[in-house]
């Protein structure tokens, strides 16, 4: 997972927009909307981001429709400290 978390949010360009996604739904679970709203993010960004932060089990859903809530899965949980030194590299640079 360590290894995947790099490559989502340093090796691709919307490295910095998954952070602001996972550091939200840290706080709590959102749906699409709220997380576009709260980060002041076009909807379809959002989406996409969502789409590629599932692809790489880093989130999950639960629910379904518009009202889509989405949350952290248990194994980015036990690595958050890894997403914490992410974010740490990305705020030096």
């Amino acid at each position: 997972m360590e290894g995947v978390l790099w490559y989502m949010l340093t090796g691709a360009r919307g490295g910095p927009n998954r952070i602001r996604i996972l550091r939200a739904l840290v706080e709590r679970p959102r749906n699409a909307n709220q997380l576009a709203e709260d980060l002041d993010l076009d909807y379809t960004t959002v989406r996409h981001h969502l789409d590629v932060l599932k692809k790489h089990n880093a989130i999950y859903d639960s629910g379904g429709g518009y009202g889509t809530v989405y949350l952290l899965t248990d194994e980015v949980e036990r690595h958050w400290g890894t997403v914490e030194r992410i974010i740490e590299t990305m705020e030096e640079a």
